[in-house]
């Protein structure tokens, strides 16, 4: 199999009227969505729920199969060795990488190749594919298939690595220009990386992650927090389809038309989940105070939010409330049923607790 030769962006012979329906529908999601989060006064602590949910289902995609709760119980403590504590490292490692990103974005940053290279160094970071030159774009071919396969038996040859800096200029300047619609150009911007294949390993996850950016950048979005990785993980086979369509039949279209579909039904499902998150967390404004009769209680709120399985300590240093007082606190939560302790203290490790309501929120199910 020859390596792929991709068009330059942007692209000629968009379907716009196949696609018309499609973009407006998905362009009104979205603008309701970013509604949302305009009315969050810290996103950054109520959306980290949503942020721990992409990670785990961005790397699931790429054969993780750790779930929200293991991730949050390695970071108390939990899970100390074994297969599940190695892909926790690689999801925990995405939510560094994502983090940065969109830190760096807030701050003015754009989409550059040398952020793409910096989140790669941090995707790759002490875990599988560490060998496999972090942070720098491929100077070899490689090509997609069964394991172990040859380049003749290969399902995809990405570009030659000697005409590779030339489709990541034109990719990048494309990143930083203007098309038809923001929507449509997220879309080729994701499919176009996926076959450049740039790295040795990690490029589904950074693709995924450049799509909330770029619509931050392009002001689609209030801030970069729109995650994708749910729909595409539950649609896994079609997502690798039509990203093979292209790069077999030239089919534009039929991706386009597939992701613009991904970000209607993601923008309604994670609609959703932000009102119950914004309704949870009105809630507990009031249960808190009227359990605890506390100063502290936006404190303590913001910590159950932000790490809603966590060690008596993690609270204690979230919070800033001294320790006897946060135990006092933990106490009057559990016993208020509020809190759930999961595991009990056990020599030095102190009790670890979670917050139900709200992991029942995220998964979707009610699982504590």
């Amino acid at each position: 199999m020859e390596p792929y030769i991709p068009h330059l962006l942007p692209l000629q012979g968009i379907d716009a009227n196949r696609l018309l329906s499609w973009v407006g529908e998905a362009g009104i999601m979205v603008g309701r969505y970013d509604g949302l989060l305009q009315g969050i006064v810290n996103p950054a602590v109520m959306l980290s729920p949503l942020m721990n949910e992409e990670a785990v289902l961005s790397s699931r995609i790429e054969g993780t199969q750790a779930t929200i709760d293991e991730v949050l119980e390695q970071e108390a403590g939990m899970i100390k060795e074994g297969e599940k504590f190695h892909d926790i490292q690689e999801i925990l490692n995405y939510r560094r990488a994502l983090f940065s990103a969109q830190n760096a974005l807030e701050n003015g940053a754009p989409i550059t190749l040398y952020l793409l290279r910096e989140l790669h160094k941090i995707l790759l970071d002490s875990v599988r594919g560490a060998d496999k030159n972090p942070g720098e774009f491929r100077k070899d071919q490689n090509w997609i298939g069964s394991y172990g396969c040859k380049v003749d038996n290969a399902t995809f040859v990405p570009p030659n690595p000697m005409q590779l800096d030339a489709y990541l200029e034109n990719w990048g300047n494309y990143a930083v220009g203007k098309d038809i619609d923001v929507l449509i150009q997220a879309g080729v911007l994701h499919a176009q990386f996926e076959l450049l294949h740039p790295f040795k390993d990690g490029n589904g996850r950074i693709g995924r992650i450049l799509i909330p950016l770029f619509l931050f950048q392009k002001k689609a979005l209030s801030k970069p927090m729109f995650y994708l990785s749910s729909y595409l993980e539950s649609h896994r086979d079609e997502y690798y389809h039509r990203l093979h369509s292209i790069s077999m039949h030239d089919d534009w279209n039929g991706w386009l038309e597939f992701f613009l579909k991904a970000i209607v039904e993601q923008a309604r499902d994670n609609s959703v989940k932000v009102k119950k998150i914004m309704t949870l967390y009105e809630d507990m404004k009031q249960r808190i105070q009227s359990t605890t009769r506390s100063q502290y209680m936006i404190q303590i709120l913001d910590a159950l939010f932000a790490q809603p399985i966590f060690k008596s300590a993690d609270f204690t240093t979230r919070t800033g409330i001294a320790r006897l007082t946060a135990a006092g606190y933990i106490r009057q939560l559990r016993e208020a049923g509020i809190l759930k302790e999961l595991a009990p203290r056990s020599g030095s490790r102190g009790s670890v607790f979670c917050f139900p309501e709200l992991l029942n929120v995220i998964e979707g199910k009610r699982t504590f």
